[in-house]
């Protein structure tokens, strides 16, 4: 391991910011940075040595390979957070407009639904995988979440509840268990996996991730996380009855004053089934 790998890792294990999610991540997104540092020719860096030239370079390759805004966004976060640590919080710009790096573009009502097929399936060979698909497909669940679920434990009838250590920025939810399908993929994820996780018990998270990873690029199964917006769109139709925006519904200011009200709630619901804060960001899902 080079020294700036093993000085940020250090770094992130004397800093234990955030939930355990928040931390990982951060540990993952700097391993990443300093590879990524290596490759640009910035040798025998140490985690002291961060400087203004690093933070352009590293830009610069996010937005040639053509980022989204939000993964450049989050990964200009974790830098902010190492040069805060060091005492070096003057080396980035407080503004990421200094960077040219954009706004979040939420609303398109361009729909990016995408449902899970049974030739992708078919192609997928470990079993693990694909129950963490069908897991994501039938209930909304982000891929960390698919693949650390206990289904056993998560099972409570009628709702799916998520722990806290599952789940982006910790925060538990719960998901009801509306229909047969669910029901069945649900009870087959216990099946496979006893009183534990979907990861085998051979490997560990991040082995069971790249495996998920290389078995979903080997299958052709791209664009996963349209499977939670195929969840919050069908679940938006449940809720009031006609079809999102980015579903070809109608818009939010062509609704009457009774429907928007319906529009808000299902809203509401959809963002807490999801594990997001904010109503605001069901339009990423739906449309507006």
């Amino acid at each position: 391991m080079r020294n700036l790998n093993y000085e940020l890792k250090q770094l992130c294990r004397r800093n234990r910011d955030g939930s355990f999610a928040t931390q990982r991540d951060r540990e993952r997104v700097l391993d990443l940075v300093a590879n990524q540092l290596h490759y640009l020719g910035y040798r025998h860096l140490a985690a002291t040595s961060l400087k203004p030239k690093h933070v352009e370079g590293l830009v610069e390759r996010w937005q040639s390979e053509g980022l989204a805004v939000g993964t450049i966004k989050n990964r200009m976060a974790e830098l902010r957070w190492w040069a805060e640590k060091i005492g070096k919080q003057n080396v980035i710009a407080r503004d990421n407009d200094y960077y040219g790096i954009g706004n979040r573009q939420y609303v398109t009502n361009v729909s990016k639904a995408r449902q899970l097929t049974g030739g992708e399936l078919a192609r997928i060979t470990d079993p693990y995988t694909a129950m963490s698909l069908r897991l994501q497909a039938a209930f909304g669940l982000r891929r960390g979440e698919s693949i650390k679920i206990r289904p056993e434990w998560a099972d409570r009838g009628d709702r799916l509840a998520l722990k806290d250590t599952w789940t982006k920025g910790g925060r538990p939810r719960e998901i009801p268990i509306r229909n047969a399908e669910q029901r069945q993929v649900l009870d087959e994820a216990k099946a496979l996996a006893g009183r534990g996780s979907l990861i085998p018990a051979e490997r560990s998270y991040v082995e069971q991730l790249r495996r998920f990873e290389y078995q979903c690029a080997a299958a052709g199964a791209h664009r996963i996380h349209g499977h939670r917006h195929q969840y919050a769109q069908t679940r938006y139709r449940e809720l009031t009855g006609w079809s999102a925006p980015a579903a070809g519904g109608p818009r939010s200011r062509d609704l009457t004053p009774s429907e928007r009200a319906a529009d808000r709630e299902a809203r509401l619901t959809i963002s807490e089934e999801l594990g997001h804060e904010r109503e605001q960001i069901t339009a990423v899902y739906l449309g507006r």
